[in-house]
């Protein structure tokens, strides 16, 4: 695995958006926490542009490995430090910038043995910290209403009651440990893949690598975490590739920023909380023609930025946010 990650890290990594970050947060300066270090490219792209201190977490041991051919030449500028970025206050404080690139990195799906990719055959793992609940754990021992609420919550998928029916009458033959074997499960289910449409089994994967890393705990915990590490005038900057954790960070900044209002217009007046965060913009930053025609990637992208406040942190609850919720995974 060292071997794959340092012929990949020789290349610089430029992630989605990464000039519209710099753009929307000029000058850049200070120290800031990169919550998703994964390839290096947000955290390489702030100390270019002048971050005096850039604290890269992941939990993902790869990430560390693969910049080792790099993180040398910025010397004590760049700290790297395992964990999750859901506890980032306890890594630092009074922070200029926290940058979060969520989902599943290139470096995580182009290794097979990771078991994040429908494409390639490997062991059925998602696990990004590579510790814990796997995919095939879940695939294999949950039951048939777990396995379709996972996929419906966490995926979005309508078919997931057949998918569900469909995994549990094939694992009782033989049990589903490799990436291939589920994603033709899950294409039996489905009607054919038209040009241009997603591959079948997408869905269902990025559902199961959701739950795997508690995905959408993280970011929910993320948020709150990030607005007790930010000093006042400090930059939170999120960039999302689905419509599930774009609108939970949408509905975070608005409701911190003050902006929430009430969901019934007949209730009394809800008691406005003072801001803890100035929106930026009330419009996502999506890339342009020229940055998707380069990064296809890029085309599904969102990038909301908000600038903390001095008024005190406060916890908010999940369902206030819209955060899917599965109560049990095995």
């Amino acid at each position: 695995m060292a071997a794959a990650a340092s012929s990949d890290a020789s290349a610089p990594h430029i992630p989605v958006l990464l000039s519209a970050i710099l753009k929307a947060v000029a000058p850049v300066g200070g120290t800031w926490l990169d919550g998703t270090f994964g390839a290096g490219g947000y955290t390489r792209g702030l100390l270019d542009a002048g971050a005096q201190t850039v604290i890269a977490v992941d939990r993902d041991p790869l990430a560390f490995e693969m910049a080792a051919d790099w993180s040398a030449d910025y010397g004590a500028r760049l700290i790297q430090q395992p964990g999750v970025f859901s506890q980032m206050d306890s890594y630092a404080s009074d922070l200029d910038g926290v940058v979060l690139d969520l989902g599943v990195s290139s470096m995580q799906l182009d290794l097979a043995e990771r078991g994040f990719s429908f494409m390639r055959d490997g062991p059925l793992d998602m696990r990004m910290s590579q510790e814990g609940v796997s995919a095939a754990d879940i695939v294999n021992e949950a039951s048939e209403e777990v396995i379709a609420n996972i996929l419906f919550q966490f995926g979005e998928e309508r078919a997931s009651r057949r998918i569900a029916k469909a995994i549990l009458r094939e694992r009782a033959s033989e049990k589903i440990i490799t990436t291939l074997r589920l994603a033709g499960i899950i294409e039996g289910c489905l009607p054919r893949a038209k040009p241009g449409q997603s591959h079948p089994a997408t869905r269902s994967f990025q559902a199961l690598r959701i739950a795997v890393n508690d995905e959408y705990g993280e970011l929910f915990q993320g948020l709150m975490a990030a607005e007790r590490a930010l000093k006042p005038s400090g930059y939170l900057a999120v960039v999302t590739f689905h419509s599930v954790e774009d609108r939970m960070v949408k509905r975070f900044l608005t409701q911190r920023a003050g902006a929430g209002g009430n969901a019934n217009r007949y209730a009394p007046q809800a008691k406005q909380e003072p801001a803890a965060f100035a929106l930026k913009s009330r419009k996502a930053i999506v890339a342009d023609a020229e940055e998707i025609a380069a990064n296809p990637r890029a085309r599904s992208a969102k990038l909301r930025v908000a600038i903390r406040t001095d008024a005190p942190a406060k916890d908010i609850e999940a369902k206030a946010i819209g955060m899917p919720m599965v109560k049990e995974v095995i």
